[in-house]
């Protein structure tokens, strides 16, 4: 039996090619989106995909103030936040967070679907996410992502 074709495939940063990814958010479904983009953050679409290592690519997001939700969520869906004293609880809702920070609605909804570990706040070092159209990372050359 030939056991060298047995092993398992470990990436290391040496061998890591990280790549750069656009995705338009315009007049898509907010879920959708942000699963999409945590799977190509931590790499899943790539064969080489480490469960322990940062192999994913860099993304960019546009148009995230255009992102959709279904149904009554923009007015109903709560995030939760405390802020660490007695009686601290704060409750914002997607409309109030998507008119303060439009960013904010699609980090959120991406942190939420990462590790919740080192590596997953490394991950999310990774993500750029523009509210308009226009990104200033058109040297790196991103490939369009179609979700």
């Amino acid at each position: 039996m030939n056991t060298i074709s047995n092993k398992t495939y470990n990436a290391t940063p040496s061998t890591i090619e990280k790549e750069w990814v656009l995705v338009d958010a315009e007049d898509k479904p907010l879920g959708r989106v942000s699963s999409e983009v945590a799977s190509i953050l931590r790499g899943k679409n790539k064969p080489e995909f480490t469960p322990h290592m940062d192999a994913g690519d860099n993304v960019i997001v546009i148009n995230a103030e255009k992102a959709v939700l279904s149904g009554d969520k923009m007015s109903q869906k709560v995030y939760f936040r405390h802020t660490e004293y007695p009686g601290g609880e704060k409750f914002t809702t997607a409309q109030e967070m998507l008119e303060k920070d439009p960013t904010s609605l699609v980090m959120t909804a991406v942190k939420g679907m990462l590790p919740k570990n080192k590596l997953g706040r490394k991950l999310l070092t990774n993500l750029r996410v523009y509210a308009g159209p226009v990104h200033p990372h058109t040297a790196q050359q991103p490939e369009i992502k179609e979700i």
